[in-house]
């Protein structure tokens, strides 16, 4: 992807963004009608012939191989030109200037969506680099390929590769860029507390333009935060951190949906929650989890109001959430039966009964129960020493 200078999202990332808003079946189709010429645009501009033909094998957008060949031509050409410079640098200049010839064609087959040859091409680059940061700076360009592509196997190795490369040294600016890098990585893969962790060690010192914008990476930050952290953490982290409270408005629901949660205002959380539902699902990391996080997220808010009873009326939790009573008895009975909340219906009394897991009562069980396997073990043990 292009190594964007300043506060510029990665061109490369867009494109795959309205890419996938095109394939969406719930964007509007006069909205598809503007991503296509978007789409369209920046293929062209980019001379993206392998990433064209993908498109086109995807029935995303339509041939025309007047396109197609014109954007061939200029490929070979510029590729042609890109050798001769690596040669020239080769006879006549130092390693500098062969490493940059080098990089210079990496970071073309990336701009035409190449990833193969990409990937190929910044292995040779590498065995030219010396510099850590420099090797470093490969694998983020390594790593928006995998995020270009979604692919989840390279983005991983990447990031083991860089931790490995920071034991060698590196500077902290780019150690905390990877913080980002990795913290998308464990979002798209659903591991939402570790990404939490990431992104709120990151918040004072974020400078990853090019994967999103700020105000982006505050909404994903308090997304993940909701379902990972306890209530002091996202009091401290999170509710009255000045990184956030300085973006959080900007943000359509976000505000009222982090703030309601904690003021245990549950019919306004409840609001700001639909409201937020149609960025989670038009998001392309988060849209493959839209339901576990829908789900994860209620258990955390219904979690929260048990906490305060003992036993409460179905009606009243009803008319907290601002909900029917027939809505919250079905939502109840199934994280019940999925164990994800420690309460019972008292269907006839019309009321919930809490019994919270004690811990010193669930360590007690465990130790009875690890010492009838003890024992079992023991005796079976001793029969086969008395044969």
């Amino acid at each position: 992807m292009d190594a964007q200078e300043g506060t510029q999202q990665s061109q490369q990332l867009i494109l795959a963004h309205n890419v996938f808003l095109l394939k969406h079946p719930d964007v509007p189709d006069i909205e598809k009608v503007r991503l296509k010429d978007e789409v369209l645009n920046s293929v062209k501009s980019n001379d993206m012939t392998p990433y064209y033909e993908a498109l086109v094998a995807d029935k995303v957008v339509e041939l025309d191989q007047s396109v197609l060949d014109s954007m061939r031509a200029k490929n070979e050409d510029e590729i042609k030109k890109l050798d001769d410079k690596i040669t020239d640098a080769e006879e006549n200049l130092g390693e500098s200037e062969v490493r940059e010839a080098h990089l210079a064609k990496s970071l073309y087959y990336i701009r035409i969506g190449e990833k193969e040859k990409a990937l190929e091409q910044l292995k040779v680059t590498e065995s030219k680099t010396v510099a850590v940061g420099q090797k470093m700076d490969l694998v983020f360009y390594t790593l928006q390929i995998g995020f270009f592509y979604m692919d989840f196997d390279l983005i991983s190795k990447s990031i083991d590769k860089a931790k490995n490369l920071f034991e060698e040294g590196g500077d902290w600016e780019r150690k905390n860029r990877l913080k980002v890098y990795e913290g998308l990585y464990c979002m798209s893969t659903r591991n939402f507390k570790k990404a939490a962790n990431l992104f709120l060690d990151s918040i004072s010192t974020f400078t990853t333009y090019e994967l999103f914008p700020y105000d982006t990476f505050i909404f994903y930050t308090v997304l993940t935060s909701i379902i990972s952290l306890d209530r002091v953490s996202l009091k401290q982290k999170v509710v009255d951190a000045p990184e956030i409270l300085t973006v959080i408005g900007k943000i359509p629901h976000l505000s009222e949906f982090l703030n309601s949660l904690y003021d245990c205002q549950y019919k306004s959380f409840f609001l700001a929650f639909a409201g937020l539902t149609e960025q989670i699902k038009l998001d392309r990391y988060l849209q493959p989890h839209f339901r576990y996080y829908m789900r994860e997220v209620r258990t955390v808010v219904y979690s929260q109001f048990l906490e305060s009873y003992k036993s409460v009326t179905i009606e009243a939790m009803a008319k907290a959430f601002g909900v029917t009573v027939e809505f919250i008895d079905l939502e109840l009975s199934r994280f019940i039966a999925a164990g994800k909340l420690h309460c019972k219906i008292d269907k006839v009394a019309g009321v919930l009964e809490t019994n919270r897991p004690d811990a010193k009562n669930a360590l007690y069980q465990a130790t009875i129960k690890q010492g009838d396997f003890l024992l079992n073990r023991i005796q079976k043990l001793s029969r086969v020493i008395d044969l």
